[in-house]
């Protein structure tokens, strides 16, 4: 693989570049398809979530607790006013963001975030609001869901949001690092994957409704770090994927009621080189469908659907912050067949991915100095 910087092809072939942009316009190769990666947008402040509104423009989240709009030209909006109380230290901050399903007519806005709940103790959150006609403002905003118990501590919060296609939100949430082992324990939201209504409050049929020893917003239980999650395409099934501590990240298909197993179980091991639990398997705790060791640190994914790159349809993308790579996963049912390392050489930590509606990549890159990149097809 190579890169090479075309900003003058990109400029004949896409419509012309500001000069500042067409710097960092570089061109790749990868197995089925030679890309393009071109700047969007960039002075971002470790941006976190992304999410395409109607007319094609883009929210973005900061995880400094900013909320912008980016124009088609790249151009950043003044930060969105009217967002709630965000604790800012380590991981946290505000994460991330979706979309009503029925954004045209409400303009509702969801955002997951490190809630601050006072005298140092903070836990992943969501909030929505209303997004003003002119986009400067939230409006109306509640809290419809926060992680119990909250913490002192700054790290592993989660937390993405995928809406299933009943209109229903999953949340993803994280063990707090220092509480895994509650990771195990129904009675809270620690390490856990939870499904809610739009307004709050635990979603129909899910699996701890009726008992009294549980959260009845929880679906799944024994996650550690899940930063990536995505409806799949065609069955409708959520698909996560999540940290594992060196080595063991692991994609899922979440069913249910079932529990995952950490800290019990893990392909990976402690920061220490200690071994983490019981080993790698254990009866009634689920096996990954998928899991990397060593650690390439993932975070956002999507399914590419779009018709812009034929080659890639049904294949996962999943963004990485260490490995600093796109691994690009093929997919046959429920299982993944073969992975793809793409975009090494462009030394960017990966945060987020997003297939846009125009059916090119978008991906986000965590640093203070952030940036949008769309990748599109070479020819």
């Amino acid at each position: 693989m190579f890169k090479l910087r075309v900003a003058l092809a990109c400029a004949l072939t896409f419509g012309a570049l500001s000069p500042a942009l067409a710097q960092d316009t570089q061109r790749f190769r990868t197995d089925k398809v030679e890309v393009i990666v071109e700047t969007v947008a960039r002075d971002l402040q470790n941006p976190w979530g992304l999410a395409f509104l109607p007319d094609d423009r883009m929210l973005v989240t900061e995880r400094a607790g900013r909320l912008r709009i980016v124009d088609a030209n790249g151009t950043l909006s003044a930060p969105i006013e009217g967002l709630p109380r965000i604790a800012v230290r380590g991981q946290a901050g505000l994460l991330d963001v979706a979309l009503d399903p029925s954004f045209a007519q409400n303009r509702l806005v969801y955002l997951s975030y490190a809630e601050d709940r006072g005298e140092g103790r903070a836990g992943t959150s969501v909030a929505r609001a209303r997004l003003a006609e002119n986009g400067t403002a939230l409006e109306s905003l509640a809290v419809i869901f926060r992680q119990e118990p909250s913490y002192t501590g700054p790290n592993h919060w989660g937390s993405r949001l995928v809406f299933d296609r009943e209109g229903n939100l999953f949340v993803t949430l994280g063990d707090r690092f220092d509480l895994r082992n509650q990771a195990q324990n129904p009675e809270n939201h620690i390490g856990k994957i939870v499904h809610i209504k739009p307004e709050g409050g635990a979603a129909p049929g899910n699996p701890f409704l009726n008992r009294e020893d549980a959260r009845a917003e929880i679906w799944s239980i024994g996650h550690r770090n899940l930063q990536s999650a995505a409806l799949h395409p065609t069955t409708g099934e959520l698909w996560t994927v999540e940290h594992g501590a060196r080595g063991g990240d692991e994609v899922n298909i979440p069913q249910k009621g079932k529990n995952y197993g950490w800290p019990v179980i893990s392909y990976g091991v402690d920061y220490s080189g200690a071994k983490l639990g019981e080993g790698t398997k254990k009866e009634g705790l689920e096996q990954p469908v998928y899991y990397w060791d060593p650690s390439i640190a993932p975070s956002g994914m999507a399914f590419y659907t779009g018709d812009k790159f034929p080659a890639w349809r049904g294949s996962i993308l999943v963004g990485a912050l260490a490995g600093k790579l796109v691994s690009r996963l093929d997919t046959n049912g429920n299982r993944v067949t073969g992975e793809e390392r793409m975009l090494q050489q462009l030394g960017e930590r990966i945060r987020d991915v997003r297939q846009g509606p125009d059916g090119f990549v978008y991906l986000l890159t965590d640093s203070r100095n952030g940036r949008i990149l769309r990748m599109k097809p070479a020819t």
